[in-house]
């Protein structure tokens, strides 16, 4: 009842006033009454007037007082419920009370004891803080920091007494939650905004070059009205998420949402960063699953990306038959330290079948990692070898958890087949040199289409910026041959080769093609990211998904052309087997492709069997 908290503090006032000084118990107590009232009410005087107490407060609990931890105890918890509560409810907070919560949890762990048993909770109620003020202002170091808490407080928790542990699983289940819906909102922010506000992005950004007009006065103005519309729109969010069936409305997915990725396979999120690198299983059903990555540092897959680049680039002046030793001592360290814990526990706990489907969703320095290449590359005592990650499980990527939810709501969709091949072997001068086995891998892919699918071949002069935009928003399947380029400066002029002008990742994500299910992309670079903005994913693969397309087979590195028809024709004759039934069904391609590199292993070396990755349903 509302009118108790009126009274609660009217009553505390009245005592304050009465207390001698110093009075920091009264603050503290009267600083919680404010707290509760403005968690009910929202009154933006009780937030100022409670934050103000619990400063007034610390000040007459000095360092060595013997009440001091207590009394940071208490404050940190109402700052932060503050911070939390305004966080729930969608409002426009003050960047200011999170830094207040911040800086008086940090402020209670300098004094707390190692081994006092509440010290977990103290950690989690920072981690929670500092992910809120990540959702504000969108910096890496404080999701990174907040993982690593969680973590912390995980491992304070066996410290409890035994009997005491069962008590905390709701809690330690809370942590992996937290740690997906967290890693979800960090990553693919413009396919996110994209997917969510097309209009109102171009909207903004109207307004804001208005905002930062040479005219003054202009500027000013454009300001005011932007902050009073803003307001209005918080207001607007408040009111809408108050109706019931609509408290997320326009809020980050929640775990539940999420996994829904995991319908048809677990999917695995490797995590690093500069306090530690982990990896969390979110499985197709029950909470999200922690493994530990002890013996691989940042520094450690910082090395690892650059030796890979350098294993690549020394691969391709080889012959096919020259042993790639290289890139084994990579894949087994890859195996090893990070696929290795995770394969034991979806084999151990998730009691995971063989030849199940897994999907990846690498984040920050792991994105430039070939994880689904990971091999022990050994043999048994009976002259057998140790399965490596693609012997065990069928591998996919996936961009964001998001992303592949979309694309499984979308499969309803489904229509009549049709297939195009788009090549484009002769780009013409200073577009890159000529692909001679483009028109041969066109004909072979057409021998491979079932004839229940309509089929058209573009090709040479026909091979045009328009014809193949054209070509992607009119047909369900999509096999395009042709160089591929990724912009490192700007990312988003990455690009097709065409005859005349050159079909870039800005062109497809302009469009929407929902009737769109599946695209090879047998070019070079097709599923590679920024590398400033790793987990943005932003690559011409991930473009074809948010555009419509469902599976997508896309290369992390240059493709070797006069090699790479023999990874094709493999897929294709396992995508459409058996072909007299005309069965296309884009959900296989994973498997496919799968057993198409199994297959080609004495025609295609190694790094031209891993280049290609699949991605989707």
């Amino acid at each position: 009842n509302p009118t108790d908290l009126d009274e609660a503090v009217s009553l505390r006032n009245e005592a304050l006033r009465l207390c001698p000084v110093p009075r920091g118990i009264s603050w503290a107590i009267l600083d919680l009454a404010f707290a509760a009232r403005f968690s009910e009410c929202s009154d933006k005087d009780d937030n100022t007037r409670a934050i103000s107490l619990c400063r007034e407060a610390v000040t007459l609990r000095p360092p060595g007082h013997p009440h001091r931890a207590t009394t940071l105890s208490n404050i940190a918890a109402t700052v932060g419920n503050i911070a939390m509560v305004m966080f729930r409810r969608g409002e426009l907070y003050d960047i200011e009370v999170l830094n207040e919560a911040i800086d008086q949890h940090r402020g209670f762990l300098q004094v707390l004891e190692l081994d006092h048993p509440e010290r977990h909770v103290t950690l989690f109620n920072l981690s929670s803080v500092l992910c809120s003020r990540f959702t504000h202002t969108r910096k890496n170091e404080d999701i990174e920091e907040a993982i690593d808490l969680c973590q912390q407080s995980l491992e304070a928790l066996p410290s409890l007494y035994p009997g005491q542990m069962q008590l905390h699983v709701p809690y330690v289940v809370a942590i992996y939650l937290q740690a997906v819906e967290l890693m979800e909102q960090g990553r693919g922010q413009q396919w996110s905004l994209l997917a969510k506000f097309s209009e109102l992005n171009r909207c903004l950004a109207g307004a804001q070059g208005s905002a930062g007009s040479t005219d003054r006065a202009a500027a000013d103005c454009a300001a005011t009205e932007y902050r009073k519309l803003t307001g209005q729109w918080e207001a607007a969010m408040v009111e809408i998420r108050n109706i019931q069936g609509f408290s997320r409305f326009l809020l980050p997915p929640a775990y539940e949402d999420l996994q829904a990725a995991a319908r048809h396979g677990p999917v695995i999120i490797p995590i690093a960063s500069q306090y530690s690198c982990g990896a969390i299983i979110v499985p197709t059903s029950g909470e999200p699953h922690h493994v530990p990555l002890p013996s691989i540092a940042l520094a450690d897959l910082n090395n690892l990306k650059e030796g890979f680049t350098r294993a690549i680039r020394n691969a391709s002046r080889m012959k096919p038959t020259q042993p790639r030793n290289e890139l084994i001592v990579l894949l087994r360290i890859v195996w090893n330290e990070i696929m290795l814990p995770v394969v034991n526990v979806l084999e151990n706990v998730l009691k995971l079948n063989c030849r199940s489907r897994i999907w990846l969703c690498p984040t920050a320095a792991f994105t430039s990692i070939p994880l689904h290449a990971a091999n022990p590359f050994l043999i048994k005592a009976d002259h057998s070898k140790e399965p490596c990650l693609e012997d065990l499980y069928v591998c996919s990527y996936t961009p964001t958890l998001s992303a592949l939810v979309r694309s499984r709501q979308t499969m309803k969709k489904r229509v009549t087949p049709s297939f195009v091949t788009i090549g484009q072997g002769q780009p013409g001068a200073g577009k890159g040199k000529a692909l001679s086995a483009v028109d041969s891998e066109l004909e072979l892919v057409h021998k491979l289409v079932p004839a229940t699918a309509s089929h058209t071949t573009i090709s040479g002069n026909a091979a045009t910026r328009a014809g193949a935009l054209k070509a992607l928003e009119t047909n369900t399947w999509v096999h395009l041959a042709c160089h591929g380029k990724q912009d490192p400066a700007q990312p988003y002029h990455s690009h097709f080769v065409m005859r005349d002008e050159h079909v870039t990742l800005l062109d497809i994500m302009e469009r929407n093609i929902p009737r769109a299910e599946f695209a090879f992309l047998s070019a070079c670079h097709t599923a590679v990211g920024d590398k400033e903005t790793p987990d943005e994913v932003i690559h011409l693969a991930a473009g074809l998904q948010f555009a419509g397309f469902k599976s997508v087979v896309g290369t992390l590195w240059e493709v070797d052309d006069a090699v790479a028809k023999h990874v094709v024709e493999a897929f294709y004759k396992y995508m459409f087997h058996p072909k007299e039934e005309g069965v296309m069904d884009c959900t296989k391609a994973a498997w496919a492709l799968n057993c198409a590199t199994h297959s080609v292993k004495t025609k295609v070396p190694l790094e031209q069997r891993m280049v290609f990755v699949h991605i989707g349903v």
